[in-house]
């Protein structure tokens, strides 16, 4: 069998690994524009929170790990059409244009951080970092800079902001939602956030969107709906959108600009599969889809797709929005639906916050946990943790109960260890499922 992957991000390495461990006899060929493979999207604000040296750490596979699985490694090569008619390949190397055959396809080409609505977005003023070359250019532009504006206020944005506050410097964000993080947290768990953010040189925007960003010789100008903002550069922190460019017409797509596939990731083309930011993933908490670029989930589907090459044999469960981050000192977790979008759920919900020890020694380690559950069935639907102590692991327990559809007395029966000096008396995953006195 030979198996072309295009794009080498985390799904498209992640399938060429899968696929060698499951077809040894194999060919596979790993087909990737950049002329590095393996960086790491979020690498420059690791860089500049300190966690790396510099951006050649930044890796997190190279091509020799991969040629010693015998995986054909093919850097530099734009994919500019795919022929589903004769199963074929196009791209442009530095030798020219090459053309591959291939019996099963997997379409792994990622996203970018692309042109949108705002005027000026494309200005030399305003960073983007997704690949190492844009990381090298907007780390020099923030070694050189005082002032900088972040649009958007969710995780990436967040993320570039504690960045930021780590080298001192002024940080605007700019948030068009009425409180940030807003697809996983609910305003009330972060009121502790916002006032570690509010003793750092941060400023921050909510309802505000940004209509224009002028460059000018001496400073960036960002103008939201309310004001002009003088800078030193922006940072564009949203919307990124699939790379899919080379897609032939008859592979059919979503009115987002995503790949359509089915519940085993196969396109409309039988042979050939889409994994990663190029699909919508299923929300495990109703029947519908939608574009959650998160890497957890490239990588989850480019094992099933995997798995599903020659039998379609395992569904894609989907996802329910796991994340973790540390920002500001906090360690903040959340996993499935959040009480402000409950109001699309067909059930009633409710939900509780509670304050608990995170060892039965020391009262002074404690997370906030917030809990949502359907008032009826009391099955779990979502979850959100903050916390100075590093309690992002919890929330992987708690995402695996929302996804699987357990109540709350099955965490109440959550089997757990206990030590005194890492534990309390009971573990807080099975105290949060205990009924209120």
């Amino acid at each position: 069998m030979n198996i072309i992957i295009i794009g080498g991000s985390f799904a498209g390495v992640t399938a060429a690994i899968a696929a060698r461990n499951k077809y040894p006899k194999a060919s596979i060929m790993l087909i990737e524009k950049e002329t590095e493979i393996g960086f790491i999207p979020s690498a420059l604000p690791l860089l500049l929170s300190g966690h790396l040296k510099n951006l050649d750490e930044a890796k997190f596979v190279n091509v020799i790990e991969l040629t010693e699985k015998r995986i054909d490694v093919q850097l530099g090569a734009q994919v500019v059409s795919i022929c589903t008619s004769n199963n074929s390949v196009t791209a442009v190397t530095a030798v020219g244009v090459t053309e591959w055959s291939y019996d099963k396809l997997i379409l792994a080409t990622g996203s970018s951080q692309v042109k949108s609505h705002i005027v000026g977005i494309d200005n030399m003023g305003v960073i983007k970092y997704k690949d190492k070359k844009s990381a090298q250019e907007a780390l020099k532009l923030v070694d050189s800079g005082e002032h900088f504006t972040i649009i958007g206020g969710g995780q990436v944005g967040i993320e570039m902001a504690n960045a930021l506050s780590v080298q001192n410097k002024k940080v605007s964000l700019v948030e068009s939602m009425p409180s940030l993080l807003l697809k996983y947290f609910d305003d009330d768990m972060l009121t502790s956030l916002y006032g570690a953010m509010s003793n750092q040189r941060m400023t921050c925007y909510l309802n505000e969107s940004v209509k224009e960003i002028i460059k000018t010789e001496k400073e960036t100008v960002v103008i939201t709906s309310k004001r002009h903002i003088k800078c030193d550069g922006a940072i564009f922190a949203i919307n990124v959108t699939p790379n899919i460019s080379y897609l032939p017409k008859d592979v059919t797509c979503h009115e987002d600009g995503t790949i359509w596939v089915n519940n085993y990731l196969q396109t409309s083309v039988n042979n050939i599969f889409a994994i990663g930011d190029c699909i919508q993933i299923p929300y495990s908490l109703s029947s519908d889809s939608f574009y959650i670029p998160l890497t957890n989930n490239a990588v989850r589907s480019a094992i099933l797709a995997v798995e599903n090459l020659e039998v379609r044999s395992k569904e894609f469960v989907g996802t329910v929005r796991t994340i973790g981050t540390h920002v500001f000192g906090y360690y903040l977790a959340s996993s499935g639906m959040t009480e402000s979008e409950s109001v699309f759920f067909e059930e009633a919900i409710q939900t509780k916050v509670m304050i608990l020890p995170l060892s039965l020694l020391d009262k002074t380690k404690t997370v906030q946990i917030k809990l949502i559950y359907s008032q009826e069935k009391q099955i779990v639907l979502g979850a959100q943790l903050i916390s100075r102590e590093n309690i992002l692991e919890k929330i992987n327990l708690l995402s695996f109960a929302i996804q699987s559809g357990h109540t709350l007395n099955d965490l109440v029966q959550k089997d757990y260890f206990f030590n005194p000096l890492f534990t309390p008396l009971l573990d807080i995953t099975n105290q949060v499922g205990c009924s209120e006195s």
